[in-house]
């Protein structure tokens, strides 16, 4: 054969017959991404669409009871405020801190607005709740109608000054009518509120307990007496009277309300005086 005749060709064995084989298509990442975060969004809106409709349950079941136990009418308007989420507490059996507010809330003998804060309301068993208080405004009008449960008190003359609540009466002496101004300042005082007399005018000018008695004896009395009012009669029997104070032209009062009650029918029934 002549040196200038090609050689035949061999084909490659081994691993060298396919050194560059063609890459295995890589799987996208993001589709599953995709798909973890459309099955997250999913639960977390039917996470808030349940805690949506348990928050709503809780509210209307307890303004119902509200209403139904306080006697008040069908369409009274009252605001229910549960802190923080819904779902976890029912699962827990207690609610964490509930306020319920409501204007104009009739009392029986006068009427004001009741704010009521509860902690660790339990919605299952009868514990009692950790804590609870409640405050009621009255504003003038409201002040004078509770007032007027008091004999011999000018409940017309009433008025607010802070930190008192103010009136005028009037004294006789030898036939000659005088106007005696008082400023009262209101107190608890064993769930009763009491108004003491704090201060003192006689037509106009300052005068001391002291030299009233002086100038009308024993008549005097009738202006410097304390004057209290029981209002157990108004309030279940586990709510008692704590602070009471003239604020601006309002009369704010505190009372504290036994855990119990939401389960004791006896601390749910209304007070009685004695």
């Amino acid at each position: 054969m002549a040196s200038g005749d090609t050689q035949p060709t061999q084909p490659l064995s081994g691993a060298w017959a396919y050194s560059d084989p063609a890459p295995r298509k890589r799987r996208r990442a993001w589709p599953w991404i995709l798909a973890i975060v459309i099955i997250g969004g999913l639960a977390v809106g039917a996470w808030f669409a349940g805690e949506w409709i348990a928050r709503d349950i809780v509210t209307r079941t307890i303004r119902d009871q509200v209403i139904t136990q306080l006697a008040l009418p069908a369409d009274q308007e009252v605001d229910v405020v549960v802190e923080g989420a819904v779902l976890p507490q029912l699962i827990r059996g207690s609610l964490d801190d509930v306020t319920v507010s409501s204007e104009d809330v009739a009392l029986d003998a006068f009427v004001g607005d009741v704010r009521v804060h509860a902690q660790d309301i339990a919605i299952r068993g009868d514990a009692a709740a950790r804590a609870a208080s409640a405050t009621v405004v009255l504003d003038l009008e409201q002040l004078r109608t509770l007032l007027s449960t008091i004999e011999q008190l000018p409940v017309e003359s009433v008025g607010l000054a802070e930190p008192d609540v103010t009136m005028t009466t009037e004294l006789s002496l030898f036939g000659a009518t005088l106007p005696i101004g008082v400023a009262l300042t209101p107190s608890a005082v064993d769930g009763d509120i009491v108004l003491t007399p704090a201060s003192l005018q006689l037509a106009g000018n300052e005068i001391t307990a002291d030299q009233l008695t002086s100038q009308f004896g024993g008549i005097a009395d009738a202006v410097l007496r304390d004057y209290t009012v029981c209002i157990a009669q108004y309030i279940p029997a586990g709510v008692e009277l704590s602070s009471i104070a003239v604020t601006g032209d309002q009369v704010v009062a505190q009372l504290d309300v036994d855990g119990a009650i939401v389960s004791d029918t006896g601390l749910q029934e209304m007070g009685v005086c004695a």
